[in-house]
C-alpha cells in the first residue's frame, strides 16, 4: 500500500485505485492480464498487470486504447492465425533482445573495413 502512494511504476497509484474504484467501468482483460477501464466522460485506461510497459498493450486493445476505429474497436477478440505469434512486449535490455550478430562474431565477415586496422 506505501508503494501505492508513492511509486507510480509499481501497477497503479492509490490515486489510480481510487478513480478506478469511484469512476471506472471494466471493459475488459487481454491475454497478460492487463484490466482496461473507461469512465462516463470516455477517459480510457489501464491498469497493468506487472511492471508497467506501455509496449505490453496487444494489437486487440491498441486501437481501443488509442480511440483508432476499425473492425477491431467493435469486438476484441480477435481471430488470429496458427503461424502468427503472440504479443510480446519490447524486449530492448533484456536477454531476450534481438542481436544480429550474436552468432556469428567473426572479423572476417564485416562487409566494411575500420579505419584502425
Amino acid at each position: 500500500m506505501i508503494k501505492e502512494i508513492f511509486t507510480w511504476w509499481n501497477k497503479q497509484t492509490f490515486g489510480t485505485r481510487l478513480n478506478t474504484i469511484l469512476f471506472g467501468k471494466f471493459v475488459g482483460e487481454d491475454n497478460s492480464g492487463n484490466k482496461y477501464y473507461e469512465s462516463k466522460s470516455g477517459k480510457r485506461w489501464i491498469i497493468y498487470n506487472g511492471e508497467v510497459e506501455a509496449s505490453k498493450i496487444p494489437i486487440e486493445w491498441y486501437s481501443w486504447i488509442h480511440r483508432t476505429g476499425n473492425k477491431i474497436e467493435n469486438s476484441h477478440e480477435l481471430n488470429k492465425y496458427d503461424w502468427q505469434k503472440e504479443h510480446l512486449p519490447n524486449q530492448t535490455g533484456t536477454e531476450n533482445s534481438y542481436h544480429p550478430n550474436k552468432k556469428n562474431n567473426n572479423a572476417s565477415n564485416k562487409k566494411y573495413t575500420s579505419w584502425k586496422s
